[in-house]
């Protein structure tokens, strides 16, 4: 699992996603997750503005994320 550590009291998925480089811009973030399996705390997720705060885990591509 690769720690995240968080600067503020959460981020959305998107600036994740853009952290993460999986995405290089906020307008790609609804094609990734329409044709992705993202999980947020092992739940499949979709909203790409759903706020992630520290101890939520993310499941992307067979990797794992923590946020502290």
């Amino acid at each position: 699992m690769k720690p995240i550590k968080l600067h503020s009291d959460y981020i959305t998925l998107q600036q994740f996603l853009k952290i993460e480089n999986f995405i290089q811009s906020g307008g790609e973030s609804k094609y990734f997750l329409a044709s992705e399996d993202v999980y947020v705390n092992h739940e499949k997720e979709t909203r790409r503005g759903r706020k992630l705060y520290p101890k939520d885990q993310i499941q992307i591509h067979g990797k794992e994320f923590v946020l502290e």
